[in-house]
C-alpha cells in the first residue's frame, strides 16, 4: 500500500522547519509585514544553518534551490514504500526515490505556517534557484552554486501567457543582447541572479523562448520599481528593464538550439518543479489557519468530534471538518507531484492540479477561518488577517487558477494549446 506518512530520513528537516516557523519566523511576521521592503536580518542566520545542512548533506533538500529533475544515476535509492505513490502500490524492495523535491515540499510546508514572505525572502533558496537546479547542465549548477536567484517571466502586456513572452534575446558572438521587460519578479532586488525567459525569435511564438541567468549587477539590467502588495509584504516584488542587456551564451540554460517540436518543454520544466512547491506553501498557510482557528474556537467551547458525521455538529464544526477534508486531498496532491519528480516521472499535470488545489483550498480555508473567528479574525491581535491577506498570491503566482486548470484540462483531452486556449 502507499504510505502517506513523512519519510524517517526527512523527519528531522521537518521538524527544524517546524521549529523556525514557530520560534523564529511567526514572532516577527508581524514586523516586517508593516515594514514592507525592509529586508529581514534575522534570516541571514537562517540561510547559514541551511546552506551548513545542504553541504553537509544532511539538509536533503532544504529549500528550493535543492530541487531537481531525478536521473537514473541521482538522488537516493530505497528499498522501502514511496512516501506518495503514483497510484497504485509498490510493494517492499521496490526501488523507488524519495528525494530533494519531496524534501523541499515537507520543509517549505512547515516554514510556511510561520510566514510566506518570510519563507520566500530566505537567500539562495528562490525559485529563480529551483529553476536553475530543474534545467541547468552540471557546469553551471557549480558556477552558480551558493547564488540566490530570483525567476523573471512575466511582463507587462502578457499576463499568465508564457508563450507570448516578447522580451528578446538576440546572438551577437559568444554573447546574447536581451531587451524588454520584467515584472512581479520575486526577490528581484535581493538576489544575486534572475533567470530570464525570453524568445529567441517572436514569430516562432512558445518554441523559441528560453531562459537565461543575469547577474543582478548585470548594467543591462535596470530596477524601475518595487511594488506595495496585498500580502507576502516581507518578500520583495521587483519590476525590471532589460536594455542591451548583453549575457555570455553559456548562461543559457538547457538548449541553445530552436526545437519546432518540443522546445519550449525546457523553459517549462521548471514549472513542474516549483508548482509543488508553491502548492506546499499553500498547504503550509492553510494548516496555520486551520490550527488557530480551531485553538480560537475550542476556547470559545467549539470542539470538533471527528467521530460524529458533520451535520449533527455545530456549524463552526462542521466547516473545519470540511476544511480539514479539502486541506487533506490538496496535500495529498502535493506530494504525489513531488514524488513523481524525484522519480523521473512526467508530472506536468499532477504539478498543475496540486497548484490549483492547494492555492484555491488556501484562500477560501483563509477566508472562512477569518469569519469563524469574527472580530478576533479581522483584528490585528492574531495572524489570520494577514494570513488572509497572503494566501491570494498562492492562487496566482507560478500560474493562475485558471491556467492550471487549462493545463489540466488540456492532458486529459489530448490537446494541445493551440487546440484549446
Amino acid at each position: 500500500m502507499i504510505d502517506l506518512e513523512v519519510p524517517r530520513k526527512f523527519r528531522p528537516l521537518v521538524e527544524q522547519a517546524r521549529g523556525m516557523a514557530e520560534e523564529v519566523f511567526r514572532p516577527i511576521s508581524r514586523k516586517y509585514d508593516l515594514a514592507e521592503h525592509e529586508y529581514p536580518r534575522e534570516l541571514d542566520l537562517i540561510s547559514a544553518v541551511i546552506d551548513g545542512l545542504s553541504s553537509s548533506g544532511a539538509g536533503q533538500g532544504a529549500g528550493a534551490s535543492s530541487s531537481t529533475r531525478a536521473t537514473d544515476t541521482e538522488g537516493e535509492r530505497e528499498g522501502e514504500v514511496a512516501a506518495v505513490g503514483s497510484g497504485r502500490s509498490h510493494p517492499a524492495g521496490s526501488k523507488v526515490r524519495n528525494g530533494s523535491n519531496l524534501s523541499s515540499a515537507l520543509s517549505i510546508l512547515e516554514t510556511c505556517r510561520g510566514d510566506v514572505g518570510l519563507t520566500l525572502s530566505i537567500p539562495r533558496q528562490g525559485l529563480g534557484n529551483a529553476a536553475i537546479a530543474a534545467v541547468a547542465n552540471d557546469e553551471q549548477k557549480k558556477r552558480y552554486a551558493g547564488q540566490w536567484a530570483a525567476m523573471a517571466i512575466t511582463e507587462p502586456e502578457t499576463g499568465s501567457d508564457s508563450g507570448a513572452i516578447r522580451t528578446t534575446a538576440v546572438k551577437d558572438g559568444d554573447e546574447y543582447v536581451l531587451n524588454g521587460e520584467k515584472i512581479y519578479v520575486t526577490a528581484g532586488e535581493r538576489a544575486e541572479l534572475v533567470v530570464v525567459w525570453a524568445t529567441l525569435d517572436r514569430s516562432l511564438g512558445k518554441q523559441a523562448i528560453k531562459s537565461f541567468v543575469v547577474r543582478r549587477d548585470n548594467p543591462g539590467l535596470r530596477l524601475v520599481r518595487l511594488e506595495h502588495k496585498l500580502g507576502i509584504r516581507a518578500s520583495d516584488t521587483a519590476a525590471f528593464v532589460l536594455d542591451d542587456c548583453r549575457v555570455p551564451a553559456e548562461d543559457l540554460l538547457g538548449d541553445p538550439e530552436i526545437r519546432i517540436e518540443g522546445g519550449f518543454g525546457g523553459a517549462m520544466q521548471t514549472f513542474d518543479n516549483t508548482r509543488p512547491l508553491v502548492a506546499a506553501m499553500a498547504l503550509g498557510l492553510t494548516r496555520a489557519c486551520l490550527d488557530l482557528t480551531t485553538e480560537l474556537l475550542a476556547k470559545a467551547g467549539v470542539t470538533v468530534d471527528w467521530d460524529r458525521p458533520a451535520y449533527v455538529q455545530s456549524h463552526a464544526a462542521a466547516r473545519l471538518l470540511q476544511m480539514e477534508a479539502e486541506y487533506e486531498a490538496a496535500h495529498a496532491l502535493t506530494l504525489r507531484a513531488a514524488w513523481m519528480a524525484d522519480n523521473g516521472r512526467p508530472n506536468s499535470m499532477e504539478a498543475s492540479m496540486a497548484k490549483a488545489k492547494a492555492g484555491r483550498t488556501c484562500v477560501d480555508v483563509s477566508l472562512a477561518c477569518v469569519e469563524l473567528a469574527g472580530a478576533t479574525g479581522y483584528a490585528e491581535r492574531e495572524l489570520l488577517e494577514k494570513w488572509a491577506r497572503d494566501s491570494k498570491i498562492l492562487d496566482i503566482f507560478e500560474g493562475t487558477q485558471q491556467i492550471q486548470l487549462l493545463v489540466v484540462a488540456r492532458r486529459l483531452l489530448g490537446m494541445s494549446s493551440s487546440q484549446l486556449k
